[in-house]
This record gives C-alpha cells, sequence and structure tokens, in this order.
C-alpha cells in the first residue's frame, strides 16, 4: 500500500489537494451540533448524551493518531489514508444502522469508535509528507491541509440540515442523512488515496523539496522533553476553548437570544455553525502562515492571549448584541483552527522532520482529553443551570469563566517552551541509515 514516488518533474502543489480530499471529508466532525436536536428529540436524549458521540470521536482521534502515527510514518500516506476511508465511512454507515433501529450506544459506537478511529488516522496521514515537500513553508502547507478539516463543516452543516429537511428529523430521516454521508465521504477521500504521493528525497530546485538539516528528536525521545508536555498543555488548553463553543454551537447561539425580539432560528443556528467552520478554515491558514513570518511562540501567545480576552467579552457583553456574539465567537474559532496548523510546524522547528508525523500523533492526546473536557463542561453546566431554572446566557456563564482560566494556563505553558536539549538529538549517521531504510522499505 505504499504510494508511489513522484516521478521527475512531479509538482509539489498537487499534493496539498490529496491531503485536502480526505481531511474536508473527516471534518464533517465539526458539523456534529446540527445532529444534537434530532437526536435528542427522536431520541430522548439529554444534550449531554447528544455530545456523546462526538466527544468519543475526538477520543479516539487523538488516541488513533498516537498509537497510528509511527505505522503512517512506515507505510505511508496512501495505507493511512485507506485506513481513514473505510473506518471513516464505516462508521457513518454503522450510525444509520443504529439511528434506524433506535439504538443510540450503535451510533455511539459507529460515529464515536469506528468513525473516530478514521479521524485520527486520516488527520495525520499527509502531515510529515507534506513538511517534507515543503521544508521552506511547513506552516502554509500544513495549514492548506489541516484547513480543510476545518472547513469540513462549511459543506456538511448546510448539506445535513438540508437532508434533515428532506428526510425528515426523525430516526429514519437521520439514518438516511448518515447513509448519504458514509457513500458520498468514501468516494471524496479515494481521490486523495490515488493522487498522493511521496518525495524522493533528493534536494531539488525551487519547486521540489530539499532535505533540511538541523537537529533531529526521534518520536520516543521527543516524549521524554519537557517541551512536549509543554506543548501538549498549549495546544489541549487551546483546543477546550474552541471546541466548548464549536460542539454546541448551534443550541448555544440559540440559548442566547431566545429570550430577546429577534431569536434565532435553526437554519440561522445551522449557518452560524457553517460560518465558524469557515473561520475555523481560514484560521488554519491565515494564522499559520503567519507563524512562518513572525514565529510559532508569538503566534500561540495570540492564540491564548487575545483567546482570553475575546472569551471575556462574550462572557460580559455577548448577550446584548448579536453581531458582537457572532464575531467574538469566529475570532475564537480562528485562533482554534490556527493553532491545529500551526502546531505540526512548532514541532518540526523543535525535534526536525525525523518522525514528525509520529511525534504529531502522540500530541494529539491533547485533543483526545480536551474533547471530553470542552464539551463536558459547557453540556454539564448548561444542564445543571437548566435543572435549577435559569435560562439564555446564563446556561453559559460559568463555563465561559473556566475557558478563560485555561487559555491563561496554556498562555503561561507557552512562554516555557525552550529549544530541545543536545543530548536528544539523533546522530547525523544514524538519522541517514535510518531515513535511507525507511525510504528503500517504502520503494
Amino acid at each position: 500500500m505504499s504510494p508511489p514516488l513522484a516521478p521527475p518533474g512531479w509538482s509539489r502543489w498537487l499534493v496539498p489537494p490529496a491531503a485536502l480530499s480526505v481531511h474536508l471529508s473527516i471534518g464533517q466532525a465539526y458539523a456534529w451540533s446540527v445532529f444534537k436536536p434530532p437526536l435528542e428529540s427522536a431520541l430522548g436524549l439529554s444534550g449531554t448524551q447528544s455530545a456523546l458521540p462526538f466527544q468519543l470521536g475526538i477520543v479516539m482521534l487523538g488516541l488513533s493518531a498516537a498509537f497510528g502515527g509511527t505505522l503512517v510514518e512506515r507505510n505511508g500516506p496512501r495505507w493511512a489514508m485507506t485506513v481513514a476511508l473505510v473506518c471513516f465511512s464505516s462508521g457513518f454507515l454503522l450510525s444509520a444502522l443504529g439511528a434506524f433501529t433506535e439504538q443510540y450506544w450503535l451510533i455511539v459506537f459507529g460515529y464515536g469508535f469506528v468513525g473516530g478511529i478514521g479521524l485520527g488516522i486520516g488527520y495525520i496521514s499527509p502531515v510529515s509528507t507534506l513538511i517534507k515537500w515543503f521544508p521552506d513553508r511547513p506552516g502554509m502547507a500544513t495549514g492548506i491541509a489541516i484547513m480543510g478539516f476545518g472547513g469540513g463543516a462549511l459543506i456538511a452543516s448546510p448539506w445535513s440540515a438540508q437532508m434533515l429537511d428532506s428526510f425528515g428529523a426523525d430516526s429514519s430521516g437521520i439514518a438516511l442523512a448518515f447513509l448519504v454521508h458514509g457513500l458520498s465521504y468514501a468516494v471524496f477521500m479515494l481521490l486523495g488515496v490515488l493522487l498522493v504521493r511521496v518525495p524522493r528525497g533528493e534536494k531539488p530546485a525551487e519547486d521540489k523539496p530539499s532535505v533540511v538539516a538541523g537537529p533531529q528528536v526521534s518520536a520516543r525521545d521527543a516524549v521524554r522533553t519537557p517541551q512536549f508536555w509543554c506543548l501538549w498543555v498549549v495546544l489541549c488548553m487551546n483546543v477546550t476553548a474552541g471546541i466548548g463553543i464549536l460542539e454546541k454551537a448551534a443550541p448555544m447561539i440559540t440559548d442566547f437570544f431566545a429570550d430577546t425580539s429577534t431569536p434565532v432560528s435553526a437554519s440561522a443556528a445551522a449557518g452560524f455553525v457553517a460560518l465558524l467552520s469557515a473561520a475555523n478554515m481560514a484560521g488554519r491558514i491565515g494564522w499559520s502562515s503567519t507563524s512562518d513570518l513572525i514565529g510559532r511562540k508569538n503566534i500561540y501567545r495570540l492564540y491564548l492571549g487575545a483567546g482570553a480576552l475575546t472569551y471575556t467579552l462574550i462572557a460580559l457583553f455577548g448577550d446584548s448584541s448579536k453581531p458582537l456574539f457572532v464575531l467574538c465567537a469566529l475570532v475564537i474559532l480562528s485562533f482554534y483552527g490556527g493553532g491545529f496548523a500551526t502546531i505540526p510546524a512548532y514541532l518540526k522547528d523543535l525535534f526536525g522532520t525525523y518522525q514528525v508525523g509520529a511525534i504529531h500523533g502522540r500530541l494529539l492526546t491533547a485533543w483526545s482529553t480536551a474533547g471530553v473536557l470542552g464539551p463536558l463542561i459547557v453540556n454539564w453546566i448548561a444542564d445543571r443551570q437548566e435543572a435549577a431554572g435559569r435560562h439564555g446566557s446564563s446556561l453559559y456563564g460559568l463555563s465561559f469563566v473556566i475557558m478563560i482560566g485555561l487559555l491563561v494556563v496554556g498562555f503561561v505553558a507557552n512562554e516555557f517552551v525552550r529549544p530541545v536539549h543536545a543530548r536528544h538529538h539523533i546522530p547525523a549517521p544514524r538519522e541517514a541509515a535510518d531515513a535511507e531504510r525507511q525510504q528503500s522499505e517504502s520503494a
């Protein structure tokens, strides 16, 4: 299943579209909030329960990326994209069966467990390859691909809402929507499987990859460094703050303005989810490209510091102005997306390109933690506040204060990031021998 080596003259700009076909598909996960109200109505679920498939999917994303990162490095991106295709599409098909039979545990297992494995393997599948194709602009390269994951909901959110309108929001309609998703994404992801190529490794001219010199650290040694764990905290805090809004986006904006003269309709709430997806997508390419100019540490200072200030604005004034609420949410989601797209380049700066995909996979366990923590904070507190008789924006005040605190923790962790000590570096001869062996195995 090793992908063919790029022939002479192959343009590296053909590789990002292959990555995008996978990331745009698995980015559907960010449109899960569109399915929450219909599932709650059809199956009698609470907000916390309806978040479970999404939460488990993010947990499995991080775990499969961590445990599968070395396999992805060894077997190449085509193998990884194929595994992602099979798992992600199968997850939707199982969920369709679960919705049709009204067995919610099957939706959790299908979308969350099986589909989550597809999320993790698919997410990291092109990262190492892209960095090797674009050593001169790693932030931009990974941003282009990971932009697709953020932008997936821009397509999936209105598409899902339209299907639910057409098929019905009962269990049968939800099942049919899941079925269409599974089959459609399988075809689209197949394009990436067929298109992806790996570089030959020679030092090329302007439109080919070059070998980057400098310190290199193995995945096994990287997890033993304080830098890795500082970045783990940084990513976890940034993701928790963003995913707390994203997972409950549709019901959140509805609740915030339910008691005003201009309540938000279900279709407008779905449009809000699509806007968040656009901001998520734009942040991934915009902020990650900016990091190539101002540095990774500075860009994370922006994500975390300005993110805390923006959350403060929502907590204090969000329910008094719909444009302010929407604008602040868009800024937070742009930082959220930018954080994902910038982290592979941050890892490359600290640990080199050797096994950067495996290191990235291990770091995504922070996403697993955040995938549970963010939705749990927002949904659990909202459920408790609703049980106490509160409504509207008061359902979310406490959770927003917690998010501000978490962003401050992430800001402090970023300040402790320093260059990796030389004792963790791989000697050049060993690195060269390993690289030559890996290339011969993949050929």
